[in-house]
């Protein structure tokens, strides 16, 4: 069976998210954008954990859906994400570390452990004193069905190899337990053919979420499975990497992501890896430092040239969010009342979001959605967009259309 997972999100429990991470919103939205599995996130959350008990049942094998809920409902998978703050190797080291378990029984042992070790009420991403390495280790052996994935491995702050509180390799961070490390989560500001370009990351699957903070941005980026519906399956297809069972990851150009070039937000300094260099990786405006991106890092640790493609490496495909191409076209914000109407009128008309951004053909678009709405589709289908990179936390900006199309989309507004 043929279906989309997004495995890394957030409840309301944790800081920065919306009040509508419930179950009800998150069922909802999945539905609309055409995800069956759903990381159910912070499991580690007493209150938050105390609900997914009272209100999911059991599915398929180690999957739970909302309780009364109708067989084609959204399947959810117990999924949490531990921020790791510890002293190693004589510096200090923080990790997003992401947990994926099979059943209630064995999160409860997990969170007892835990809850050992530092406060799990205070966030739902909760901040542990904690060597990665202790984390992998206290959960391996409470359940080896659970599995261990450094999230965004790339990003500067905190991260398996982040520029500013990483590792050179897996291997100095988990050490021994460094052979039951299957898979690692590319993050928004970078993609698999970045991570190809270093040899040493061959030996993990490269898997993408969309650590999404708000409903509507569930899917920014995901993962495409074909096998059985079950948790020992989708588990199975990503320690085995297989190109047969797991098809290709949904991404973020990564340009988009907000911490894909190196710079300094206070001073608005934006350059690529080769300026900072010339720079000494400080600001030209302030002589502070500048944030190290993702590019940079992948630039310092890659031992291949760009576009090398390992053997067996999952494919992928880089997406923009149907709202901002639907925006872009129009020429208005995100938020513009517009954007809602022709996103709905699409998912009416067509089924769901990745239906409408991946599947649905040529002609089916021109017909149900406005011309320049369904140009912008297509030409991100075919990777056709200009972007100025994001930067020290500032997202970057995509544009669809050039100024000369822009000019030629408002004359036929004006026409219509």
């Amino acid at each position: 069976m043929k279906f989309i997972a997004d495995l890394h999100i957030h409840s309301k429990y944790s800081r920065a998210t919306s009040k509508d991470m419930d179950l009800e919103n998150l069922d909802k939205w999945a539905k609309i954008k055409g995800i069956k599995v759903l990381g159910a996130g912070d499991f580690t959350h007493p209150e938050w954990f105390k609900g997914l008990k009272e209100k999911l049942s059991p599915a398929e094998t180690g999957l739970f859906k909302i309780k009364n809920a109708e067989e084609n409902e959204t399947r959810f998978m117990l999924t949490s994400e531990i921020s790791c703050i510890y002293s190693k190797n004589g510096a200090t080291r923080k990790i997003h570390i992401l947990i994926f378990a099979p059943s209630f029984e064995i999160v409860e042992k997990i969170n007892t452990q835990l809850s050992w070790i530092g406060n799990l009420k205070s966030d739902g991403r909760p901040i542990l004193g904690l060597d990665a390495k202790e984390l992998a280790k206290i959960v391996l052996n409470i359940s080896e069905e659970c599995l261990v994935v450094p999230g965004h491995i790339w990003t500067p702050w905190f991260s398996l190899f982040g520029s500013r509180s990483g590792f050179d390799s897996i291997e100095e961070c988990f050490e021994e337990y460094s052979k039951y490390i299957y898979a690692g989560e590319t993050g928004l500001s970078s993609d698999p053919a970045m991570n190809w370009r270093w040899s040493a990351l061959d030996k993990i699957t490269l898997i993408s979420n969309s650590d999404a903070h708000s409903p509507r941005k569930l899917g920014r980026e995901a993962n495409v499975f074909d096998t059985e519906l079950s948790y020992p399956a989708i588990v199975k297809a990503i320690r085995e990497k297989d190109p047969q069972k797991f098809l290709y990851t949904i991404e973020f150009f990564p340009q988009e992501g907000k911490y894909h070039y190196d710079g300094h937000r206070n001073c608005q300094v934006c350059v690529s890896p080769q300026e900072s260099k010339k720079y000494n990786n400080t600001c030209p405006n302030c002589g502070r430092p500048l944030t190290l991106g993702v590019l940079h890092r992948v630039d310092e640790l890659a031992d291949r040239e760009k576009n090398f493609k390992p053997e067996n490496a999952i494919p992928f495909r880089n997406l923009i969010p149907l709202e901002e191409i639907i925006a872009e076209a129009l020429g208005v914000g995100t938020q513009a009342k517009q954007v809602e109407t022709e996103y709905k009128n699409l998912i009416k008309k067509l089924g769901n979001e990745f239906k409408v951004l991946l599947e649905t053909p040529e002609e089916d678009l021109e017909s149900a959605a406005l011309p320049e709405i369904a140009e912008g589709i297509i030409k991100v289908r075919q990777g056709k967009v200009q972007i100025e990179p994001g930067y020290d936390g500032v997202f970057g900006k995509i544009k669809i259309f050039s100024q000369g199309e822009e000019k030629n989309l408002i004359r036929q507004k004006t026409l219509f």
